[in-house]
């Protein structure tokens, strides 16, 4: 079974991570604060080096954006983090 990430508005809505990597890159991206709803949250520039560095640890080829409805590659994913405006 590997990891799974979903994107959504630029910000993590979902994830199945069992990898020890993506474990330990998660902790760090929850230990800042996080809004309930994936819509309210305001990632800064850190949260979203952070959100990156999940993206290259878990354990899976495609990430899921859940707006556009289509998996795209981590560097694509992490792209989508670092230019999305509100």
């Amino acid at each position: 079974m590997s990891d799974e990430l979903t994107l959504k508005w630029g910000a993590l809505k979902g994830w199945r991570i069992e990898s020890d990597a993506a474990i330990a890159a998660a902790d760090k991206l929850f230990a800042t604060p996080r809004s309930m709803s994936v819509m309210m949250q305001r990632d800064t520039p850190e949260e979203k080096k952070l959100l990156c560095d999940l993206i290259d640890a878990v354990d899976c080829e495609l990430i899921y954006l859940d707006w556009d409805g289509k998996y795209v590659t981590k560097d694509e994913a992490k792209k989508y983090v670092m230019d999305y405006e509100r």
